[in-house]
C-alpha cells in the first residue's frame, strides 16, 4: 500500500498538472507504456511524465497512452511496429518484456537491442534459502541434492535465478506454477519448497517473512551503478551471484542477459533510429526529472534505484547476445524443463 501510495499521488498530480498546462496551449509528447492502465508500469510512467515535462523547453505535457498486458509484449511491438522515430514518442516498458524477447516467446515482434535507452528503474534480486544453520555456501545448496526452487515459469524475472543455480552446478527442482511473491512465500512458510528468489519492488519488506521462517539470503544478482555491476547497496554483505561460487562458461551470456532483464522494474528508450538531437533532449530532461522529490520519494518507498541513461543502456546492452547463444538459452529450457515458447 505504501508503495502504490507514492505512485498514485504522483499520478493525479500528472492529471492536474497537464490540465494546466494545457490551458496555456502547452505543446505535447508522448509516452506509450506497455502495460494496462492504473498498473505498475503505468504508474511510473505517469509519475515520471510530470517529472520530465519541466525539462523540455517549453514544459509540454507528457501524455501517457497504456497498451496491452501485463508482460509488455503488446507494448513492444506497437513501439517497434507503429511508433515514428519523430523524438516526440518515447515508450516505457516492465523488464520482463525482456524476457520474453531472450526466452523466444512467439508473441514478440520487436528488437529491444535497437532502441535508444533513456532512462530505467532498477530493483532488486535476492536468492533466499532454509539453510538451518548452515552458513550460505555453494557446497551448502549442492547438499540438498535437488533444491525445490519456488517458481512461476522459466518465461518470467525467475529465468535469472535458474541460470544463475545452472552455472553454479547446483542440481534443482524448481516447482513452477507459483506467480508473485505471496505465492512463493506462503509455499516456503509450508516447507514446500526449499528456495525463493525475490525478485522486484519492495524485496527488503518481502524478506522478512522468509527470514523469520529460517531464510538466509544466498546471493544476489547486484546493482548497476556507473555502467559497472556491484553490490545491491540494500543487501550489504549478500554477494553478487557470479561472486559468489565459481560459475561454469556455458550458458554465460543468457545469464547475464537474463539478469539484466531481472534487475530492470522499468525502462524507458526512443525507438530505433532517432534523432540524436531528440535523444539527447529525452535524457537530458531525465537527468534533471530524477531530482524530483515526489519521483524519489516513489522509488524509495519502492526499494527502486533511478537509473540515468548511462546505467539504463549497460542493462539494456547485456541483451545484445548472438543467435548461438539465444538458441542455446533456448535448447537448454527446453531439455531441463521442458518448456517450448508459446
Amino acid at each position: 500500500m505504501k508503495r502504490r501510495y507514492f505512485l498514485g499521488g504522483c499520478a493525479a498530480s500528472v492529471t492536474l498538472a497537464a490540465a494546466a498546462r494545457a490551458d496555456n496551449g502547452a505543446a505535447s509528447l508522448d509516452l506509450l507504456v506497455a502495460g494496462p492502465a492504473g498498473e505498475q508500469t503505468d504508474r511510473w510512467a505517469n509519475a515520471w511524465a510530470l517529472a520530465l515535462s519541466p525539462g523540455f523547453p517549453g514544459g509540454p505535457n507528457l501524455l501517457t497512452q497504456p497498451v496491452g498486458g501485463l508482460d509488455g509484449v503488446t507494448g513492444g511491438n506497437r513501439l517497434d511496429a507503429l511508433v515514428v522515430p519523430d523524438g516526440k514518442t518515447a515508450a516505457m516498458l516492465p523488464g520482463v518484456s525482456l524476457v520474453a524477447w531472450l526466452t523466444g516467446d512467439a508473441r514478440v515482434h520487436f528488437d529491444p537491442t535497437r532502441w535508444a535507452p533513456v532512462l530505467a528503474g532498477g530493483q532488486s534480486g535476492v536468492l533466499v534459502a532454509r539453510l538451518g544453520n548452515t552458513p550460505p555456501s555453494l557446497q551448502a545448496l549442492q547438499a540438498f541434492g535437488g533444491l525445490r526452487l519456488a517458481a512461476d515459469q522459466p518465461e518470467s524475472n525467475d529465468l535469472a535465478a535458474l541460470l544463475a543455480l545452472e552455472r553454479m552446478g547446483v542440481q534443482t527442482a524448481p516447482v513452477f506454477g507459483l506467480r508473485g511473491t505471496e505465492a512463493k512465500t506462503k509455499a516456503f512458510t509450508a516447507g514446500e519448497v526449499d528456495a525463493v528468489f525475490l525478485c522486484g519492488e519492495g524485496v527488503p519488506e518481502d524478506i522478512a517473512p522468509l527470514s523469520a521462517n529460517g531464510g538466509v539470503a544466498v546471493f544476489c544478482l547486484g546493482k548497476m551503478v556507473a555502467g559497472a555491476l556491484g553490490p545491491d547497496p540494500l543487501f550489504p554483505g549478500v554477494p553478487e551471484a557470479s561472486a559468489f561460487a565459481p560459475v561454469s562458461a556455458s550458458l554465460e551470456a543468457a545469464y547475464h542477459a537474463a539478469a539484466a532483464a531481472a534487475r530492470l522494474d522499468y525502462f524507458m528508450v526512443l525507438p530505433r533510429l532517432s534523432d540524436p538531437a531528440s535523444l539527447a533532449a529525452w535524457r537530458a530532461a531525465a537527468v534533471a526529472g530524477a531530482a524530483d522529490a515526489a519521483l524519489q520519494s516513489a522509488a524509495s518507498a519502492s526499494a527502486v534505484t533511478l537509473l540515468a541513461a548511462p546505467d539504463a543502456m549497460a542493462e539494456l546492452a547485456a541483451l545484445d547476445i548472438s543467435p548461438a547463444d539465444q538458441a542455446g538459452l533456448q535448447d537448454f529450457l527446453a531439455r531441463r524443463f521442458g518448456w517450448h515458447p508459446g
